[in-house]
């Protein structure tokens, strides 16, 4: 559906239950830019297919692919489009680097993050289920870009009769880019705000130790730009974005709140089936529930709230100092 002038919002099915990851068409003069790319399976490219059948749109007339972050529901069909277009993939150095350590690279990483959630707790019968989810993204990332090319924060793209500014925005992802159109104050903000659900903020066994940290310093900072027209990743698009934005500040206080109290000499596997319904959850789900009690977790530490100790596991506790309480809100921090 047509989202602002020249803006097509496409939706793409995904095997999960997210079900449905959001790209975009913009008129580009007399071509089309791409901004994500979905996941590459055939659900995926019969909808591209649709898409460019209904927009009347031949592959050459895509002039670039802009990614604004690499995760496999975003980057993953970049290679096929790009394949089919001769247009460059566009994307962050931070992103792209992830690309090459994660999607490009052998099973190594799929091993890297059992090992990781081995030492908080997760029982090896589900880091056998981590390992097969994991190896089956990569696959649905094939082929990947030839031409990738670096999108820097605060860099312009004239798209049409438009200017975009790249805001960098990471939380959600390490290197994670919007699109800002400070003429219409309309920004296409991938998965750094969202309405319905809440973008995971995930700890992992490589990048941003403290994810939590940064995607609310994103947060301070989204909110003192202009929007009254943000078209995100997942879900519908957002005409209250700084309402929307205070919303999930206040989601992840009390989600520290909750996080803090289940530590009790616990390691994180015991904490995240304490906060998230895990037995109503895919083992995709969990992987992520995990990842989020993690960075909820290293937030705690960063700030004092809470202590950790290793014996086989990562446990948590809270410090004996009560000195501690002053650190009671993440606002004091940042």
């Amino acid at each position: 559906m047509e989202v602002a002038e020249g803006i097509y919002q496409i939706q793409l099915p995904l095997p999960f239950p997210l079900k449905i990851v959001h790209a975009y068409l913009l008129r580009d003069g007399d071509g089309w830019t791409i901004v994500d790319t979905g996941l590459n399976y055939s659900p995926g490219r019969a909808a591209w297919s649709a898409a460019f059948e209904h927009y009347n749109i031949e592959p050459q007339a895509i002039r670039r692919i802009v990614l604004t972050h690499a995760h496999p529901d975003h980057y993953g069909m970049a290679g096929w489009l790009a394949d089919m277009s001769a247009a460059p993939v566009l994307l962050s150095p931070i992103e792209r680097a992830f690309v090459d350590a994660t999607w490009m690279a052998t099973g190594d990483q799929e091993h890297a993050v059992a090992n990781f959630f081995r030492g908080c707790g997760v029982p090896d019968e589900l880091l056998e289920v981590v390992d097969a989810d994991l190896s089956a993204l990569r696959a649905m990332t094939q082929p990947h870009p030839t031409v990738m090319q670096d999108l820097l924060e605060d860099d312009v793209l004239t798209i049409g009769n438009r200017q975009f500014r790249m805001v960098f925005s990471p939380g959600h992802s390490d290197g994670h880019l919007a699109l800002y159109c400070e003429a219409e104050r309309l920004m296409l903000c991938g998965d750094a705000v969202l309405v319905k659900i809440t973008p995971n903020i995930g700890r992992w066994s490589w990048g941003d130790v403290n994810p939590l940290a940064t995607f609310l310093t994103t947060l301070h900072y989204l909110r003192t730009i202009p929007v009254d027209l943000a078209l995100p990743g997942h879900g519908p698009i957002i005409t209250q974005f700084h309402e929307r934005i205070d919303q999930l500040i206040v989601h992840h206080e009390e989600r520290l709140i909750q996080t803090e109290q289940a530590a009790d000499g616990t390691n994180a596997y015991q904490i995240c089936i304490q906060i998230f319904p895990t037995h109503d959850l895919t083992s995709h789900q969990l992987r992520f529930a995990m990842a989020e009690t993690l960075a909820h977790l290293e937030y705690l530490i960063s700030v004092g709230r809470l202590v950790q100790s290793e014996d086989s596991v990562i446990r948590y506790q809270r410090p004996a100092n009560d000195t501690i309480m002053r650190y009671r809100h993440s606002y004091d921090v940042l």
